[in-house]
């Protein structure tokens, strides 16, 4: 069996609702591993809130985080760190702007670092994970670095009204999509930046051509990397726009469908 590069997404995808791994697809991902294939995480998370499930499939691999702004290797400093931050002067700008469109909150991540506009303990609490620094009040005075990514939180009539202000006024600088329901949220990044981008560093690292790629997400920013990959995998609980750009469809994340599909395709 020729080598495969087994890039997995983690919510909705990898990881059940509650947020763990099932032990079948624990099972059959550490069977993939033992047959010589490698696994690799490509995620929207930052690598502070993704590593636990990096330490846990036992990883010693790179990961794509921020949907691919930040490529790094968690066991090995010499193979390189990709960081393609947005530009703070844009970011400013859009703070500026956004007052207009009655956002509810903006952040900005730097890495290991978080910045909120407003206080909010519900947001507090989504992005305490893995511990970062917490920063609160105006993005325009106290941002003084190029960040990772922004995140717009908008109510749900003013989602679009932001997102044709950022793809007129500012389509030549950064990429945009939109989380879906509960959260009305608007996450940018740099253009040109996504998931695909990583996956690319690390298949050429590893001398696997694209048509022994296989790429598991569920989500829009999941559309590039399943694209990219030789074989392109929906979830079943994935979004209708990432089923129709996908290769195929497996079960859901609450049926094991990375570990039904491996095991079918790699004879596991």
């Amino acid at each position: 069996m020729d080598q495969h590069l087994i890039a997995i997404d983690l919510d909705g995808t990898l990881l059940k609702d509650n947020k763990t791994i099932s032990d079948r697809t624990y099972d059959v991902i550490q069977k993939a591993k033992q047959a010589g294939h490698i696994v690799v995480i490509a995620t929207g998370r930052p690598y502070r809130a993704s590593k636990m499930y990096y330490e846990q499939l036992q990883l010693t691999t790179p990961i794509v985080n921020f949907n691919g702004a930040f490529v790094h290797h968690p066991k090995d400093d010499s193979w390189g760190m990709y960081h393609t931050p947005l530009q703070l002067g844009t970011v400013k700008e859009i703070v500026e702007v956004s007052r207009k469109y009655n956002v509810r909150n903006i952040l900005a991540e730097v890495m290991d670092d978080v910045y909120f506009h407003e206080h909010d303990e519900q947001l507090l609490d989504l992005f305490n994970l893995g511990n970062p620094n917490v920063y609160i009040g105006n993005l325009r005075d106290i941002l003084r670095k190029d960040p990772t990514c922004i995140l717009i939180l908008s109510d749900e009539q003013n989602v679009g009204r932001i997102r044709t202000y950022l793809s007129d006024v500012h389509a030549n600088v950064i990429d945009h999509r939109s989380w879906t329901a509960p959260w009305h949220v608007i996450e940018i990044v740099r253009t040109g930046i996504h998931k695909a981008v990583g996956l690319e560093k690390i298949a050429s690292f590893y001398g696997i051509p694209r048509e022994r790629v296989i790429a598991f997400g569920d989500e829009d920013n999941d559309i590039e990397m399943l694209k990219w990959a030789g074989v392109g995998i929906a979830m079943g609980n994935a979004i209708e726009p990432l089923k129709a750009i996908a290769d195929d469809v497996t079960k859901t994340n609450e049926e094991d469908g990375i570990a039904v599909y491996l095991q079918s395709l790699l004879k596991l």
